[in-house]
């Protein structure tokens, strides 16, 4: 017989199969916003649309750190988040965690999205990196030909060591053709018998050092067999090929260090120096690997971030539900009050007096149903609607059904 699975059941396959697809953990969505709800609760419900479809996203309340803006129905938004299946409805959809205009720090993201990337396919482990050599002879260096970076390493290598030789590609590092000109120079450069390569350029904005930003310029450091050091800008400046380099130096004039080797002092606390960084770097990454693919089989099973989407779902609906059946239970009890209101008013007695008739008030403030609660010359008070008249009784007469008496 065929197998047969409930609803949940597949649902929660259909959830693990999402949880188990790296990419869809941490995405990068484009579109525009439609169906755009801000709920009371602090939760915000979206769309996000193309040409092609749409998608559903929810960004909750505790994430709301991660958008900066106020979203309004059409923006053009880039959406970082994780797509997973809510199994109550069984629908996927995107929970935003940090949400930017389209075209607001583009190039950022453009930095760290491709730097996630090179990260993931292990670019960056430490195992792929080869040493720089304690001593070099020939240094390669890809830069501008002119300019403060090449004169910065010229003068700390004839200082460090002047039999050391160096040689320079004078390759195009900003502006249209930059990547492709420091991609021919590290090819040019590998081919030369070098120990070392220093590549780099001085200081600026993220736009002039966007070249070494560029995929094509991060594989060709990877590949490289031909130790690289990244010397790109000040020291607070960081790019691409600085994770993948063999060596990151802050400025072109620390990498001149860090590959010429002043050979006349600190050879025994240098060796001594190394070794101990050494052992105690692949000691680490040793323990550090374990406790990943460690954690990586427990997460598989245990990832409590889907349960707690879940549970954030389920409350948003609670959420939604009171307030439907309170709104519900406010109008059935106003319209209950308007019934009420209307059964009193057919009891006023000032609604009587509306319609023509009057009370009349004895003397002793008693109600006058009879005759017989008044005496001839005795006060009395009418109340009419729009005031009271005070009269005299002169006279009066008792009726009845059976007669007529005086």
């Amino acid at each position: 017989m065929r197998n047969v699975y409930t609803v949940k059941q597949v649902n929660a396959y259909v959830k693990n199969m999402f949880a188990q697809d790296f990419m869809l953990n941490r995405i990068y969505v484009k579109g525009e916003v439609s169906n755009l709800k801000y709920h009371t609760s602090g939760h915000i419900y979206f769309s996000l649309k193309d040409e092609s479809g749409t998608i559903a996203c929810v960004m909750f309340a505790g994430q709301r750190g991660g958008l900066s803006f106020r979203m309004q129905e059409g923006q053009q938004i880039i959406v970082l988040g994780s797509v997973t299946v809510y199994e109550r409805d069984g629908k996927y959809q995107l929970y935003a965690k940090e949400i930017i205009l389209d075209g607001a720090g583009l190039l950022y993201e453009r930095f760290q999205q491709l730097k996630n990337e090179l990260e993931e396919m292990g670019m960056f482990a430490a195992e792929y990196k080869q040493p720089i050599p304690r001593y070099v002879k020939r240094v390669g260096i890809v830069t501008a030909p002119t300019g403060a970076a090449v004169r910065d390493i010229i003068n700390i290598a004839a200082r460090r060591n002047p039999y050391v030789q160096l040689i320079l590609y004078p390759a195009q590092v900003q502006g249209d053709g930059a990547a492709q000109s420091i991609v021919r120079g590290i090819t040019a450069l590998e081919k030369q018998n070098i120990d070392v390569m220093i590549v780099g350029r001085g200081g600026g904005s993220i736009e002039d050092l966007w070249a070494f930003n560029e995929e094509i310029v991060a594989r060709a450091v990877f590949n490289c067999t031909v130790p690289v050091i990244s010397a790109v800008g000040h020291e607070t400046d960081t790019t691409i090929i600085d994770y993948v380099a063999d060596l990151r130096a802050p400025t072109p004039s620390a990498a001149a260090e860090l590959a010429i080797y002043e050979y006349r002092r600190f050879k025994e606390e240098m060796d001594g120096y190394k070794e101990q960084m050494l052992r105690n770097m692949n000691q680490k990454l040793y323990i550090d690997r374990l406790k990943c693919e460690k954690y990586q089989t427990k997460f598989l099973y245990l990832n409590p971030l889907g349960k707690l989407q879940d549970n954030q779902q389920r409350i948003a609906g609670y959420e939604e539900k009171i307030q439907m059946l309170m709104s519900l239970k406010i109008k059935e009890m106003r319209h209950e009050i308007m019934l009420r209101v209307e059964q009193m008013k057919r009891v006023s007695p000032l609604e009587k007096l509306k319609q023509g008739f009057s009370f009349v008030q004895n003397k002793n403030g008693k109600a006058v149903k009879s005759v017989s609660d008044v005496n001839l010359n005795e006060k009395v008070q009418i109340f009419v609607s729009d005031g009271q008249i005070e009269a005299e009784v002169i006279c009066f007469q008792k009726e009845s059904y059976h007669g007529n008496d005086e």
